[in-house]
């Protein structure tokens, strides 16, 4: 500011004196030599000042970048220890360790584990794994895991009738081919469900045996992967059975049940035990169109696959009378069915498997 107001003096007085020198041509002029040392004078204040401004940026620049550095300061590890320090060694007397720095070491060593813990993933083992699990799902299938019991507080849910599906007042008008699309077509986007249009004569047939032999059990076949620690040293895959418990129930004039369970669960859990399997045939038909309707579901949470079901579905007919009483191989299962409600010594599981898995009708 000095410089300035001193350039600033000195342009003013020397403009000041050329006026009153062009108003008043008595006042006297400056000679050459004058003119001269004037000119060198201000040369040296114009040169002195851009040394001046030069020199103020440069300080400028300098304490900007202090400022900045001590800004920066502030944020730092050292200043953030010495501020939370009462903190950090409080923490590190919960911790039973002597001073901070033995608290930073011990995190330090920390950090670099969790960090080598996270970096060593290894992506052919991952897919190794995962390979070995799909194998493991697809060919060490489980037997049914047993289920809770029914809550014998609960209240049974009433059972649905043919005309909780289709309107009966509406199809009772259309042809057996047109009931049938109908049914099939109620059914189709139901991935747990099974469905059938059953003729009213085998259902007769059948009914009359499941009226006689209302329980049962049929096998359902499992794979059965080898133990490691087999006595035998059997390293070979078998072929294992499960036995389901067959139970029908008449639940209205024109609806019967056909419920099936494991027999763990009924074992364990008797009349409380859950179904894995229900089919239901509606009777509502019978008489004018020749049909019943059935409808069957598999539960959700269960190891007991649809086709798991539509094999246990195949024996009930087979063994209840449904693909006829004439042949051989249909009088034996039907004999077995009598022995098993009777309670007789000819019954056998053995009979039971071999029966259930020969093609045979």
């Amino acid at each position: 500011m000095a410089i300035r107001a001193v350039i600033s003096t000195s342009t003013k007085e020397f403009l000041i004196n050329k006026q009153k020198r062009r108003s008043n041509p008595s006042c006297p002029s400056l000679d050459p030599k004058q003119l001269l040392v004037m000119s060198l004078v201000n040369r040296s204040v114009a040169r002195l000042f851009r040394y001046q401004t030069r020199k103020a940026s440069a300080i400028s620049l300098t304490s900007f970048v202090q400022q900045q550095l001590l800004q920066t300061k502030k944020y730092s590890t050292e200043a953030l220890e010495h501020r939370y320090h009462e903190k950090l060694v409080q923490k590190a007397k919960e911790q039973g360790f002597d001073s901070v720095d033995d608290l930073k070491q011990n995190l330090k060593s920390q950090i670099e584990d969790k960090k080598r813990s996270l970096n060593k993933i290894d992506p052919l083992q991952e897919l190794l794994d995962y390979e070995q699990r799909m194998k493991m799902a697809s060919n060490n299938a489980k037997m049914t895991e047993p289920r809770g019991p029914v809550d014998a507080a609960t209240a049974p849910a009433p059972f649905k009738t043919l005309d909780s599906f289709l309107k009966l007042e509406k199809i009772r008008d259309l042809s057996k081919q047109e009931i049938e699309f109908l049914w099939r077509a109620r059914w189709a986007n139901n991935d747990q469900a099974l469905n059938a249009v059953v003729p009213a004569a085998v259902f007769d047939q059948m009914s009359k045996h499941f009226k006689a032999v209302p329980t049962f059990v049929l096998p359902l076949p499992r794979e059965i992967k080898a133990d490691a620690s087999d006595l035998q040293g059997n390293a070979n895959d078998g072929q294992g059975v499960e036995l389901h418990y067959i139970q029908w129930q008449i639940a209205g004039p024109n609806t019967v049940h056909c419920i099936m369970t494991s027999l763990a669960d009924y074992k364990l859990h008797k009349e409380y035990a859950k179904p894995h399997t229900t089919f239901q045939f509606h009777t509502e038909l019978a008489q004018d169109k020749q049909i019943v309707l059935m409808n069957g579901h598999v539960e959700k949470d269960v190891n007991v696959s649809l086709q798991d079901a539509q094999l246990l579905l195949l024996n009930v007919q087979r063994f209840y009378g449904a693909m006829g009483e004439e042949t051989i191989p249909s009088k034996l299962r039907l004999q077995l069915l009598r022995d098993f409600a009777s309670g007789s010594t000819n019954f056998s599981v053995e009979k039971l498997i071999s029966l259930a898995q020969s093609m045979d009708v």
